[in-house]
């Protein structure tokens, strides 16, 4: 898996891991069982503190969606392994409206922030 950061987002570095793995399991590109890439490694390709990796891989763990294990790292835990095509599906419709309304993303992302509480 290859892991983006963009230092200048509003996102927090971890934050923006954590979000990057989240869509991988949504877009059905991990599946229950695979690994993670070990943290040191992905702290050492993006120049990262190795608790900044270990932080994103935390808070996926406090979801359920990857379990940490000594020796083993993190693996994509069975929850991962939903249905996710409606969801997919729910959000194509938005991603189609929104650019029908010409809606930006930030206001789009807003505004599903907003549906979500």
């Amino acid at each position: 898996m290859l892991f983006r950061i963009d230092p200048s987002a509003d996102e927090s570095l971890f934050g923006q891991i954590a979000t990057q793995v989240r869509t991988a399991i949504v877009r059905g590109d991990l599946a229950p069982g695979d690994r993670l890439p070990a943290a040191r490694e992905i702290a050492a390709a993006l120049d990262l503190n190795v608790h900044t990796v270990l932080h994103a891989y935390q808070e996926l763990r406090d979801e359920g969606l990857v379990d940490l294990r000594r020796g083993r790292g993190a693996v994509v835990t069975d929850r991962a392994g939903s249905d996710y095509a409606p969801l997919r599906e729910a959000l194509a419709a938005l991603a189609r409206t929104s650019r029908a309304l010409d809606l930006s993303p930030e206001t789009t992302t807003a505004l599903l922030k907003e549906a979500l509480r």
